[in-house]
């Protein structure tokens, strides 16, 4: 879908993506480059956010689909969005962080939660964010997410989703009812 006001076009990924979702992923949540946007995690995890076995599971994924986000034909923005039972999955969100703060992630997440009331019926949006990820916890909650209750523990020894240099991570689920 191509937004002309904002200039964006969605669209789902393709194997073809993966390098380059990879690349944003990473500069968005971990390392130097993250700094220059908030969402940076660079502070409690090292190590890798995705690698690109991971982003291709998502494009695959019998129900689920990688939202990708470009302006000007460069990949800017991303989301997974997964059919689960009795809801969508939000994940894998990642905006470049030159642009954090510009209004793009709020675009993102409507046409997000848009995408899955149209093409599952879903009526609520769940999302796990790392506890101590207090700001990021605090935007979307400004979106409409509350917090369930309902935490996940932090996968400690996996290295595919980061080295974590604090041992009090856990990912506390949010959710959002689509109406």
């Amino acid at each position: 879908m191509d937004t002309p006001a904002t200039g964006l076009t969605f669209r789902d990924a393709t194997d073809a993506d993966v390098d380059a979702l990879v690349a944003l992923v990473e500069s968005a949540y971990r390392g130097d480059s993250s700094r220059a946007g908030w969402t940076t995690e660079a502070d409690f995890l090292e190590g890798q956010r995705t690698d690109p076995e991971g982003v291709l599971e998502v494009i695959k994924g019998p129900e689920s689909r990688l939202l990708t986000v470009e302006r000007d034909g460069r990949i800017v923005a991303c989301c997974q969005l997964e059919h689960r039972v009795d809801h969508a999955y939000f994940g894998m969100f990642a905006v470049t962080p030159t642009q954090q703060g510009t209004g793009l992630g709020k675009i993102v997440m409507a046409e997000a939660e848009r995408l899955a009331r149209e093409t599952w019926g879903a009526t609520e949006m769940r999302m796990a964010v790392i506890n101590v990820r207090k700001d990021l916890i605090a935007w979307y909650e400004r979106r409409g997410y509350r917090r369930t209750g309902e935490t996940h523990p932090f996968p400690y020894g996996d290295e595919r989703y980061g080295i974590p240099l604090r041992a009090d991570l856990r990912f506390e689920v949010l959710a959002k009812p689509l109406v």
